[in-house]
């Protein structure tokens, strides 16, 4: 079996939403950090690092989602290109 062809928005859809799961993560622990006090001031490891750790969680998932889309989606595309030159990619399936 030889793949010569990806579908490149199947596949950036599918990175875009692991990207965006990954994104999720990261943002939790990012708040964590945030709310736990690591930014200096007097008061700005209470007021700052609630804001901080709230736009952790909804502004990194989306970046990474977005980012991990597009990435993707050009990746996707110049495998098409290059398999096209190459031939393909041989695959054994058991």
């Amino acid at each position: 079996m030889v793949i010569r062809r990806v579908g490149a928005l199947s596949c950036a859809r599918v990175a875009g939403v692991l990207y965006l799961i990954l994104g999720l993560v990261f943002g939790a622990f990012v708040s964590l950090f945030a709310m736990g006090g690591a930014m200096p001031g007097p008061h700005a490891g209470l007021l700052g690092g609630m804001f901080f750790g709230a736009g952790a969680i909804v502004i990194l998932p989306i970046c990474y989602g977005v980012f991990g889309f597009v990435m993707t989606l050009i990746g996707a595309t110049l495998f098409n290109l290059i398999v096209g030159i190459t031939g393909g990619i041989e695959v054994d399936v058991v």
